[in-house]
């Protein structure tokens, strides 16, 4: 898996998902928060299945 997710796309996964993942585990928002589990998980992975069928990368390369 190359990653295809970085900088402030994956610091913006990471907190929505964690406050999905949070709001759902005190039953605030209800059992769709639990979605909040797929954005947590692409943002620590750096890797998004949809990003790389689309041939998206928010990654910046390094150029030597």
């Amino acid at each position: 898996m190359t990653k295809n997710v970085g900088g402030i796309d994956r610091i913006l996964r990471i907190a929505v998902g964690a406050v999905l993942v949070a709001l759902a585990a005190t039953g605030t928002v209800g059992l769709w928060g639990w979605i909040g589990a797929v954005p947590l998980a692409t943002g620590l992975l750096g890797w998004c299945p949809p990003y790389q069928l689309l041939g998206w990368n928010t990654c910046s390369l390094r150029k030597n």
